[in-house]
Order: C-alpha cells, then structure tokens, then sequence
C-alpha cells in the first residue's frame, strides 16, 4: 500500500438505503466515477466511508459526495449529473449550504446553475436589469437565460418573452433558406427553443407563441421598439454591430430585463466589422447597475472532450497572437 495516500474518514447522516442506492448508482457506476476523475479510492460500509488519496482530493469527494446525497431527496441521480458535478470549480463552491444556492423552477424542470461562476451569473440576473453572459460554447449562459426567463414569467414579474438573434450568415447564405426573415432565422433558435420546450412543455410553449407570450425576432425588427415588462435574450450577440448593439440596448423600458450573450472567439461577421459584443464591454465595463460574467473553458458543462476543445483553441490562438 502507498503510505503517502491520505485516508478520510465519515459517515453520511440521515441513511436511508434507497437514497444511498441512488447516490451510489448501478453497480456503484457513481461511485466509480468520482475515483476517475478525482483520482482516489472509495470502500464504504454502508453510510460509512473511507477515502484514499491526496488530501485535497479526498476533501473534496466528502464535501461532493455529502451534497449528491443531499440532492437524492428529490433527484434521481445519473451519470451525466455526476459529471457535472464534477465540473463544480472548488471545495468552497461543493461545500456551499444548499440554502446559499440559487435554483430555478418551472413547470417542467428545477434547474440548478453550477459553479460559481454559473450562481453568480443567474444572482446578477435576479438583481440587474442588464446583464452580458460571455463566454465559450457548452457554459450555459443562453439555457440560464431562458430558465430565468421562464422563472420571471412564471412568477409573474414580466409579461412576456422575447428571444432575439442577430440575422448574420454564419457560413450559410440565408436567402437560399425557404420562407420570410422569422421562418429563416428560426433554426438558428433551436437551442433556444429547446430549452423552452424542456421547462414548460411542446404544446405550452407552443400556446405562448400562439398568444406572443413568447415572441422570436430576428435583431432587425427591433428598431423602434420600446420593451416594456419584458425578459429579453439576445443570443449570438458577438454577431451584433456597434451600432446593432446600441439599438438594442436603447429599447429597454420600464420593468424589463435583458440578458446579452455570445463567445467572442466564434465572430462571423465581415473582415473589419467590430462586434458589437466585443465593443460594449469595453464602452460600459464600468457602469454601475450593468453586470457582466466572464465564462471561462473550466465553466463548461458539455461532455468532458468539449472543454479540452475550448481549452485547446484557446492555447493555439493565444500562440498566433504571440507570433
């Protein structure tokens, strides 16, 4: 045995078998993956367990492993839960009281932002009426928007939504696509709608756009408009103008929010056309009452080769810049 493992010890409170079968997994798959990713060795005996491996490491499976535990009150536990879990950015973040933690409910789904950097996201959300997500692909700033989209509507504090996407061509030409400006950018959306469908339902969503509860608009429609009692999402915002991104951000009117995002290293607008996203985080950084998060590779939430991705594009482009 390697006598430089640490061993920790505890023991889990409130044992219930059902709920210890759930935090375990089939065949303890659960359990297995903690000692993967963590690179530690889990033997229990029932509630009681003991950790082997670095010290940090074994810290940090107790506090995951006590608040998996917590959630199998009312979440049936799966793999893929695991893993994002595992993503969670810190001890500090895992040992979180749950009362510290932001969730979101709706008709469908309780969505639970990860991370600290997805807590903070959704608070600034809650408490400013402008907020930019920025960030990689695979973070969750569009699906956080939409859940707190549907969370306000829900509770009645907007009287509707609107989802909004700058018409750019990004490698495909529009007009070639069938149908008006709506009817071409709506695949463009999908990601959007998806999320809708996951919280509230197919055929509710589809009542809400029916009655325009929820209203899709390419970026262009919005010019004159002011936007009253509205939650508003501008996605693929890094494809907005200076002058697009103004526009929009002037519609606001009284008892609405907005939430900006985008990833500024995927611009697919013309050579020389400074993004609009990219603009208004230099021109409003410091004014109060704005919040901006910064997402970074580590906050991804995809499977786990998407983050190793990001985190491989960042290094090369850094390395161009450099030469």
């Amino acid at each position: 045995m390697d006598t430089s493992l640490h061993t920790h010890r505890f023991t889990l409170e409130s044992f219930d078998t059902a709920r210890f079968a759930n935090l375990c997994g089939q065949y303890d798959e659960h359990l297995r993956l903690i000692e993967q990713r963590l690179n530690i060795t889990i033997r229990n005996r029932g509630e009681q367990f003991e950790l082997l491996g670095d010290a940090a490491a074994t810290s940090t499976a107790e506090h995951l492993l006590r608040r998996l535990y917590r959630e199998t009150k009312d979440t049936q536990l799966t793999p893929n839960q695991i893993h994002l879990y595992l993503q969670d950015a810190s001890m500090q973040e895992l040992a979180l009281p749950a009362t510290n933690r932001v969730t979101l409910r709706t008709r469908k789904a309780v969505i639970k932002p990860r991370g600290e950097n997805q807590q903070a996201y959704v608070r600034s959300i809650q408490k400013k009426d402008i907020n930019f997500g920025i960030g990689p692909a695979g973070t969750g700033k569009t699906y956080l928007a939409v859940a707190c989209a549907v969370d306000a509507l829900e509770r009645e504090e907007v009287e509707r939504i609107l989802l909004v996407r700058p018409a750019v061509e990004a490698g495909e030409k529009l007009g070639f696509l069938p149908g008006d400006l709506t009817q071409k950018i709506d695949p463009y959306l999908r990601p959007l709608y998806d999320a809708l469908y996951e919280m509230l339902g197919y055929e509710y969503v589809h009542r809400l756009l029916e009655r325009q509860i929820i209203e899709v608009a390419p970026l262009a429609y919005m010019r004159g408009r002011t936007l009253s009692n509205s939650f508003i999402i501008l996605d693929e915002s890094q494809n907005t103008t200076k002058e697009q991104m103004k526009m929009f951000l002037t519609r606001m009117g009284f008892g609405s929010t907005a939430v900006i995002t985008g990833d500024i290293t995927q611009i697919d607008l013309p050579r020389g056309v400074k993004s609009g996203l990219v603009h208004v985080a230099e021109v409003l950084k410091d004014v109060p009452g704005l919040g901006f998060t910064f997402f970074k590779s580590g906050d991804v939430v995809r499977h786990p080769l998407v983050q190793l991705i990001v985190e491989a594009y960042e290094k090369h482009e850094a390395n161009e810049a450099q030469n």
